[in-house]
Protein backbone atom coordinates (compact mmCIF):
# COMPACT_ATOMS: atom_id res chain seq x y z
CA UNK A 1 0.00 0.00 0.00
CA UNK A 2 1.40 3.34 -1.04
CA UNK A 3 2.38 5.78 1.72
CA UNK A 4 1.19 9.36 1.27
CA UNK A 5 1.63 12.72 3.03
CA UNK A 6 -1.17 11.92 5.51
CA UNK A 7 0.60 8.68 6.44
CA UNK A 8 3.86 10.55 7.03
CA UNK A 9 2.09 13.14 9.19
CA UNK A 10 0.36 10.38 11.18
CA UNK A 11 3.66 8.57 11.73
CA UNK A 12 5.39 11.71 12.94
CA UNK A 13 2.49 12.64 15.25
CA UNK A 14 2.43 9.16 16.84
CA UNK A 15 6.18 9.11 17.44
CA UNK A 16 6.13 12.65 18.87
CA UNK A 17 3.21 11.76 21.16
CA UNK A 18 5.17 8.78 22.43
CA UNK A 19 8.26 10.91 23.00
CA UNK A 20 10.31 8.98 20.42
CA UNK A 21 10.20 5.87 22.63
CA UNK A 22 9.10 2.32 21.80
CA UNK A 23 5.93 1.60 23.74
CA UNK A 24 6.84 -2.09 24.11
CA UNK A 25 10.56 -2.23 25.01
CA UNK A 26 10.88 1.44 26.06
CA UNK A 27 14.00 2.11 23.99
CA UNK A 28 14.36 5.84 23.29
CA UNK A 29 15.29 7.11 19.81
CA UNK A 30 16.53 10.47 18.57
CA UNK A 31 13.92 12.63 16.85
CA UNK A 32 13.05 11.58 13.30
CA UNK A 33 14.89 8.28 13.70
CA UNK A 34 14.13 5.67 11.04
CA UNK A 35 14.43 2.96 13.70
CA UNK A 36 11.16 3.90 15.39
CA UNK A 37 7.94 3.13 13.54
CA UNK A 38 4.32 4.13 14.00
CA UNK A 39 2.71 0.69 14.19
CA UNK A 40 -1.00 0.31 13.53
CA UNK A 41 -3.01 -1.81 15.96
CA UNK A 42 -5.64 -2.46 13.29
CA UNK A 43 -4.36 -2.63 9.74
CA UNK A 44 -3.63 0.62 7.97
CA UNK A 45 -5.68 -0.76 5.08
CA UNK A 46 -8.79 0.06 7.15
CA UNK A 47 -9.44 3.63 6.07
CA UNK A 48 -11.73 4.50 9.02
CA UNK A 49 -8.89 4.06 11.50
CA UNK A 50 -5.82 4.48 9.29
CA UNK A 51 -4.97 7.92 10.72
CA UNK A 52 -6.73 7.52 14.08
CA UNK A 53 -4.18 8.38 16.77
CA UNK A 54 -5.65 5.69 19.04
CA UNK A 55 -4.65 3.17 16.35
CA UNK A 56 -0.96 4.11 16.39
CA UNK A 57 1.76 3.03 18.78
CA UNK A 58 5.46 3.80 18.48
CA UNK A 59 7.42 0.58 18.12
CA UNK A 60 11.05 -0.06 17.31
CA UNK A 61 11.77 -2.24 14.30
CA UNK A 62 12.15 -5.35 16.48
CA UNK A 63 8.90 -4.84 18.41
CA UNK A 64 7.01 -3.92 15.22
CA UNK A 65 8.29 -7.11 13.56
CA UNK A 66 7.31 -9.12 16.64
CA UNK A 67 3.79 -7.72 16.34
CA UNK A 68 3.47 -8.86 12.73
CA UNK A 69 4.79 -12.33 13.59
CA UNK A 70 2.56 -12.65 16.67
CA UNK A 71 -0.72 -10.86 15.93
CA UNK A 72 -2.72 -12.40 18.79
CA UNK A 73 -0.08 -11.51 21.36
CA UNK A 74 0.32 -8.07 19.78
CA UNK A 75 -3.39 -7.36 20.19
CA UNK A 76 -3.34 -8.61 23.79
CA UNK A 77 -0.41 -6.29 24.51
CA UNK A 78 -1.99 -3.35 22.65
CA UNK A 79 -5.26 -3.78 24.60
CA UNK A 80 -3.33 -3.58 27.87
CA UNK A 81 -1.17 -0.72 26.59
CA UNK A 82 -4.01 1.60 25.57
CA UNK A 83 -6.60 0.21 27.99
CA UNK A 84 -9.58 -2.06 27.33
CA UNK A 85 -12.12 0.74 26.91
CA UNK A 86 -10.07 2.59 24.27
CA UNK A 87 -9.09 -0.67 22.54
CA UNK A 88 -12.68 -1.93 22.36
CA UNK A 89 -13.92 1.41 20.98
CA UNK A 90 -11.13 1.39 18.39
CA UNK A 91 -11.96 -2.20 17.42
CA UNK A 92 -15.58 -1.19 16.93
CA UNK A 93 -14.58 1.77 14.74
CA UNK A 94 -12.26 -0.44 12.70
CA UNK A 95 -14.91 -3.11 12.17
CA UNK A 96 -17.88 -0.94 11.21
CA UNK A 97 -19.53 -2.19 8.07
CA UNK A 98 -21.41 0.96 7.10
CA UNK A 99 -18.28 2.73 5.84
CA UNK A 100 -18.76 5.82 8.01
Amino acid sequence: MKRDAADAAFSLAVRKRDNWTCRRCHKAYPEKSQGLHAAHIFSRSIKRTRHDMDNGLSCCYGCHSWGHRNPLEFHEWARKEIGPRKYDALKLRASRLDGK
